[in-house]
């Protein structure tokens, strides 16, 4: 055993060339030798190691570099928010609104009413500019341009004629019928067209007759007080935009107005709360096509009508009138009007089933046991009409029923409602509710009554400027509302459709507010409603909200437990290669 180890030892000791843990000392070689890189058996794999590690380097290297240079921003590019581009400037822009409302007037002279101190002879122009006081936010500039000429020949027979309502009729075939233009006649001071004691007739389209008034001034007057009746007036501009009015600026009934709006719905219904006493019949398909529908037809440009009809029985009005014994009979008094609508709007069903704004019209035959039943105004006189309307919502009107002539009366009683009398109370509601209530004139103007069709031409394109300019101001403020939500939460979805309705919308805008100051007042309406169709759709487009609940840092909670099982050994690899790269450059200062 020791020969053989020795033996190992030696051997050993001849192949190192010396003794274990000698020093070797070098020879030097003869000219024929060649030298070897590393010792005998061992210099393949000492050559390999640095490779392996070299490659093993570079591998770590190019997966950081694929994970950095393509993951990183292939995964933030795919997990990102789309948002299209929108017109943020041009939304700004349409904030701060600025109209300018043109009214084409054409101005004719009959012979012998031309003015003495004219400046100028016929046929010129003029024109008028007016500033209507409304906010700070918001500029309107009323833009009258006249046209004054003489009458032709055809318009001098047609004045020819007995009194003025033959003369409008007579002259509606020779004037423009442009929505919003104003044509107006002036006769002489001792015409017998106009009755005594009235200086301006209007009529029921979009004319009027005016006397001469002696000199220019006189008619200037005139004609000024004229086309601010008949066009616009700085209340129906300030109702219209009574939501960027502050309420002490605004009259008391700047707000009672119906909103513009795409659609209306009119419910008329009739509430009987005692079937057993009261049978009550009413012809309201009858009374909607012979009353309703002529003033619908001619309201079918500034919306859509639906109209529909019910029967509601014991339905109560919720409140207990009071008895008064003088007159023997019941009485609401103004206070109590409010507390009436909850209660039966919670029986109509209707508003909660429209898309469109529900104006509801209620005929309501009172109990036998508080019959007959009467309103009263707030200064305890009765209500000649013994009805009263609620603004933005309808009206009720109470239908007393006589009572019978004998005690032995067989019940129920059959009731035919006079729909004549309930028409006429339900379209003058009517036309509050949509702000047609006429203002205080000077007692020398005349205006004709619009007859069967519920408003004349003129009040018809006053609605049209007054829509016009509300829904300009609307579309304003939704674009604003939504440029600040989306500016404000920028994970929100802004898809490529909801950009173009937005772009739409503004380009629509900016062409009604164009178009008004050029006095087309159709074209002008029409963009306005496309305008807010656009902007509606883009505010309630339900792709806003898909990712609304999904902030960045959900999205990194997801994404973290699949990318950290590669991510480790990567970082791991590259802080092995710093660490020995700091090692190899402090080895030849050791060395050193």
């Amino acid at each position: 055993m020791a020969a053989a180890a020795a033996a190992a030892i030696a051997a050993d000791e001849a192949g190192t060339g010396g003794p274990r843990g000698s020093l070797a000392v070098s020879q030097p070689l003869s000219p024929g030798a060649r030298s070897s890189p590393c010792p005998r058996g061992a210099g393949p794999v000492l050559s390999a190691v640095p490779a392996e590690r070299a490659r093993g380097r570079r591998a770590a290297l190019s997966f950081a570099a694929i994970a950095v240079v393509l993951g990183l921003p292939l995964w933030w590019r795919t997990t990102e928010t789309y948002r299209a581009a929108l017109p943020y400037a041009d939304i700004d822009g349409l904030g701060q609104l600025a109209f300018q409302l043109a009214v084409p007037v054409a101005v004719v002279f009959a012979p012998g009413s031309v003015p003495g101190d004219l400046p100028r002879p016929l046929p010129f122009r003029d024109v008028q500019e007016m500033e209507i006081s409304v906010n700070l936010r918001t500029r309107i500039t009323s833009r009258y341009e006249m046209v004054c000429r003489s009458t032709t020949a055809q318009e001098e027979a047609a004045l020819d004629v007995a009194t003025a309502r033959e003369a409008d009729a007579a002259l509606r075939p020779l004037q423009d019928a442009s929505l919003g233009s104003l044509t107006v006649y002036v006769v002489p001071e001792t015409s017998s067209l106009l009755p005594q004691g009235i200086s301006v007739y209007v009529g029921k389209h979009r004319s009027a007759l005016v006397r001469a008034g002696g000199d220019l001034a006189a008619l200037r007057t005139r004609l000024q007080q004229l086309t601010q009746v008949m066009s616009f007036t700085a209340s129906s501009i300030a109702a219209a935009l009574s939501d960027r009015v502050p309420d002490g600026q605004l009259g008391p009934d700047a707000r009672r107005h119906l909103k513009s709006s795409l659609g209306y719905e009119i419910t008329f219904s009739l509430l009987n709360p005692d079937p057993k006493s009261h049978a009550v019949d009413w012809d309201i398909e009858d009374a909607v096509n012979r009353y309703v529908q002529p003033v619908l037809d001619k309201l079918s440009l500034l919306a859509n009508f639906s109209v529909d009809s019910q029967i509601l029985y014991y339905a109560v009005l919720g409140v207990t009138p009071r008895f008064d014994k003088e007159s023997s009979s019941f009485l609401l008094s103004a206070h109590s009007l409010p507390h009436v609508i909850n209660p039966v709007e919670a029986r109509l069903g209707s508003s909660a089933a429209s898309l469109y704004p529900v104006l509801n019209f209620l005929l309501y035959v009172p109990e036998r046991s508080h019959s007959p039943l009467y309103i009263q105004d707030k200064d305890g006189a009765p209500v000649s009409t013994n009805a009263f309307h609620s603004p933005r919502w309808g009206g009720i009107m109470v239908y007393n029923v006589e009572a019978p002539a004998s005690p032995q009366a067989s019940l129920p009683l059959h009731v035919d409602v006079d729909m004549v009398r309930m028409m006429e109370v339900f379209l003058a509601q009517l036309r509050l509710l949509f702000g047609l209530s006429r203002e205080e004139l000077p007692p020398e103007f005349l205006v004709e009554s619009p007859g069967n069709e519920g408003l004349a031409d003129w009040e018809l394109d006053r609605l049209l400027w007054a829509h016009t300019v509300e829904n300009i101001a609307t579309v304003s403020t939704t674009l604003t509302s939504l440029a600040q939500l989306l500016d404000k939460i920028g994970n929100i979805v802004i898809k490529d459709d909801v950009a173009s309705e937005v772009y739409r919308a503004v380009a629509s805008a900016q062409d009604a507010m164009a178009k008004l100051a050029t006095g087309r007042l159709h074209s002008a309406f029409q963009a306005s409603k496309e305008a807010v169709t656009s902007s509606e759709r883009a505010f309630f487009d339900p792709s806003l909200l898909h990712l609304l609940y999904f902030p960045d840092d959900q999205k990194f909670a997801i994404y973290i437990p699949l990318f950290l099982p590669m991510a480790v050994p990567i970082l791991l690899s590259l802080a092995k290669i710093v660490r020995e790269a700091r090692q190899h450059k402090k080895e030849p200062t050791k060395m050193d």
